[in-house]
């Protein structure tokens, strides 16, 4: 059976975001049975707040797909591991595109449930992000959310996007389209030319007056 494209985005988003998760869970020298749990995490948690928010029962229950797209993701990084850990830009590519897809799904999802757009930009930035601070927390990093790096507001743009070409485009399908490669480019830009908001920090007390 063909999947549709909604289907192709979930399940192929599900892989990148557990492929994320399991690096950044191999660099942290965790075991296999921990990186299989910050894999599920990273690729489900925030879909999970996203149905729980919608009152509706989170998406992995109904299909046990998603749990076999997660073991493929962790075989794909035990089988590639070396040919993954060369790649120095692994982990941010993975996690990008996951980002971007799972914003598009959780913003659809919210809209299907008959709310509002700006409703929708927030659950589909929830559905992008959740599982990534959740990640981090486990592996005792700060999350990524929390840092210089732009990354919600990615997802925020990227809403924007998705609105503005589901009001005026032919067709769907460029709203999807303009939805992840708005995260996607935002993402990038922001990590190559090093921008992002500013770092809130206290005054440090003047020692020459003690």
């Amino acid at each position: 059976m063909m999947l549709t494209f909604p289907e192709f985005i979930e399940y192929a988003g599900t892989y990148v975001l557990a492929i994320s998760g399991i690096r950044l869970a191999a660099a942290a020298k965790v075991d296999l049975f921990g990186a299989v749990v910050i894999g599920i995490v990273t690729s489900v948690g925030g879909g999970t707040i996203r149905d729980l928010l919608l009152n509706a029962t989170p998406f992995w229950m109904d299909d046990p797909k998603y749990f076999i797209t997660i073991l493929v993701g962790t075989a794909s990084v035990v089988i590639f591991r070396n040919r993954l850990v060369r790649l120095e830009n692994t982990f941010f590519i993975f996690d990008t595109i996951g980002l971007g897809m799972f914003t598009l799904i959780g913003i659809e999802k919210t809209l299907l449930y008959g709310h509002p757009y700006w409703v929708a930009m927030i659950l589909g930035m929830i559905t992008g992000i959740a599982g990534g601070i959740t990640r981090d927390i486990l592996i005792n990093e700060v999350p990524l959310i929390f840092r210089k790096e732009i990354y919600a507001g990615a997802c925020i743009i990227g809403g924007l996007a998705y609105a503005l070409f589901d009001k005026f485009a032919i067709t769907s399908n460029w709203a999807d389209v303009a939805c992840v490669t708005t995260v996607i480019v935002i993402r990038t830009v922001a990590i190559k030319y090093q921008l992002g908001l500013p770092v809130i920090q206290a005054d440090q007390p003047d020692e020459s007056n003690t």
